[in-house]
C-alpha cells in the first residue's frame, strides 16, 4: 500500500502581519501575561483598582496624607495575612488570629498601664504570649490530630473571652510613648532642609536598587538552569513598573512626615518570610505538605513539626498585629480584633492561596491584602456605607477564588 507523503504549508500568517513578531511588544505581553496569569492578575487588578479610585475621589486617593494612612490603617491586616498565607499553603485555616490579637493588646494594656512595666519588656512578653498560644494550637493539631478549623475556632471563643476577663469590658489605655510609636510613629527627619522627608528618600532608593538587583539575579538563575523567563521587552517593563510604583509611593510618604515605623517591621517581614518560603528548606517543606502530603512523608517531611511550627509563627504575627493595633488606637479594647481573621484569610486568597493548599507566596498576601485596604480606603472616601462595603469585598474574594479555579482547570486542560 503506498502512502502518499505531502509536506505541510505552514499555517497562515494572522492578519495585519507575519508570524509572531507582527503583534510586536503588544504580542510578546500578551503572551508572557497568559503563560503568568496566576502570578500577575492581582497585581494588575490592584494597578486598575488604585487607577479607577484615583479617578472617582478626584485624587484624594493618592494625596500623601491618605497614603500614609493607608499604610497605618491596613499594616496589622498585612502581618496577619503574612502568617495566614503559610498556614493555607500548608493546608490549614486559622479562626483565631482575631481574637488572639485582642487578647494580646488587652495583656500589652494590663502590663504597662495597671503594672507599669517597661514598654520593651512587654512587648517581649506579648509576643511570648503569641508563640505559646500558637504552639498549643500547632499541638493539637499536628500532634493529635485535631482538625485546625476545630482547634481555631475554639482559640477564637478562649481567647475572646480571655480579653472580656483582662479588661473587664472597659478600654484600658493610653500606652507609652514608646509603644505608640509602632503603630502611629514615623522616622525621625535627618539632613538638610529639601521638602521632602530626607531618609524616606533614602530607604526608596536603596529598595529601588535593590528590587532590581534582584529581579536581575533572579532572571541570570533562571537562564542558567533553563528555566522559563520572561521576554527580555516585558521583563524591561516589568522592571520599569516596579521602580515607577516604588518611586511614586516614595515620594508621597516623603512629602508627608516620612516613613512610618510599622512600614519598616512589615518590609523586613516581606523580604524575612519572602526568603524563607523561596530559598529555605522549611519553606519548601510547607509547600511540600500542602501539595501532597503523602508524597511529603514519603520524602521524608517531618509534616508534624512543620504544621507545629506554622502555627507558632501564626502565634507570633498575631500578637505582634494586636501590640501595632493597640498601639494604633493608643488603648485596648474588648471588640479589637473582630472579623481580622476574615480580612486575613481574603487577603490570603485574593493573593493567590489556594484552598486546596500548597500554592501561595508571601508577596501575594500583601497585595491581597493591600487590594482589601484600598477598596476599604476608596469606599470610604466616597461615602459608601459599610453594608454594600461588605457587598464588594465578598464579590471580590469570590472573584478571586473563581479566578484560581478557572486557571487550574484552563491549565490541567
Amino acid at each position: 500500500m503506498s502512502t502518499d507523503v505531502t509536506a505541510k504549508s505552514p499555517a497562515p500568517a494572522p492578519p495585519g502581519g507575519s508570524g509572531p513578531a507582527a503583534g510586536g511588544l503588544l504580542g510578546v505581553m500578551l503572551a508572557g501575561l497568559r503563560r503568568n496569569m496566576r502570578q500577575y492578575g492581582m497585581l494588575i487588578a490592584l494597578g486598575l483598582i488604585v487607577v479607577l479610585f484615583a479617578i472617582w475621589t478626584d485624587g484624594d486617593l493618592l494625596l500623601p496624607r491618605n497614603v500614609s494612612n493607608l499604610v497605618l490603617q491596613n499594616s496589622y491586616i498585612l502581618i496577619l495575612a503574612i502568617g495566614m498565607m503559610l498556614v493555607i499553603i500548608a493546608g490549614h485555616i486559622d479562626l483565631s488570629v482575631g481574637s488572639l490579637t485582642a487578647f494580646t493588646g488587652a495583656f500589652a494594656a494590663v502590663l504597662t498601664v495597671q503594672h507599669g512595666v517597661s514598654w520593651p519588656v512587654a512587648l517581649v512578653l506579648c509576643l511570648l504570649v503569641g508563640a505559646a498560644a500558637g504552639s498549643v494550637q500547632g499541638y493539637l493539631i499536628a500532634y493529635l490530630g485535631i482538625p485546625s478549623f476545630i482547634v481555631t475556632l475554639a482559640g477564637m471563643l478562649l481567647f475572646r473571652g480571655l480579653t472580656e476577663i483582662l479588661l473587664k469590658g472597659q478600654t484600658l489605655g493610653p500606652f507609652p510613648d514608646g509603644l505608640q510609636k509602632l503603630g502611629n510613629g514615623f522616622l525621625p527627619e535627618t539632613g538638610p532642609n529639601t521638602n521632602y522627608h530626607n531618609l524616606t528618600l533614602l530607604l526608596g532608593l536603596v529598595l529601588i536598587a535593590a528590587v532590581v538587583w534582584q529581579e536581575v539575579r533572579d532572571r541570570r538563575r533562571q537562564q542558567e538552569f533553563s528555566l522559563d523567563v520572561l521576554p527580555a521587552r516585558l521583563f524591561l517593563l516589568k522592571l520599569t513598573a516596579l521602580v515607577a510604583a516604588i518611586l511614586v509611593v516614595t515620594l508621597l510618604l516623603a512629602s508627608y512626615k516620612g516613613t512610618p515605623i510599622v512600614l519598616i517591621v512589615l518590609g523586613v517581614l516581606i523580604v524575612g518570610y519572602g526568603y524563607v518560603m523561596r530559598n529555605a528548606v522549611f519553606g519548601r517543606h510547607i509547600y511540600a505538605i500542602g501539595g501532597n502530603l503523602p508524597a511529603a512523608k514519603l520524602s521524608g517531611v517531618k509534616d508534624k513539626k512543620v504544621t507545629f511550627y506554622v502555627f507558632l509563627n501564626m502565634g507570633v504575627l498575631a500578637a505582634l498585629a494586636g501590640l501595632v493595633v493597640a498601639a494604633r488606637l493608643n488603648a485596648a479594647s474588648p471588640k479589637a480584633g473582630v472579623n481580622f481573621e476574615l480580612e486575613a484569610i481574603a487577603s490570603a486568597f485574593i493573593g493567590g492561596a489556594s484552598m486546596s493548599g500548597g500554592v501561595g507566596t508571601v508577596l501575594g498576601a500583601i497585595i491581597g491584602g493591600l487590594v482589601l485596604g484600598v477598596l476599604n480606603n476608596g469606599m470610604n472616601l466616597l461615602s459608601v456605607g459599610t453594608d454594600w462595603q461588605q457587598v464588594i469585598k465578598g464579590l471580590a474574594l469570590l472573584v478571586a477564588v473563581g479566578f484560581d479555579v478557572w486557571n487550574k482547570r484552563k491549565s490541567g486542560s
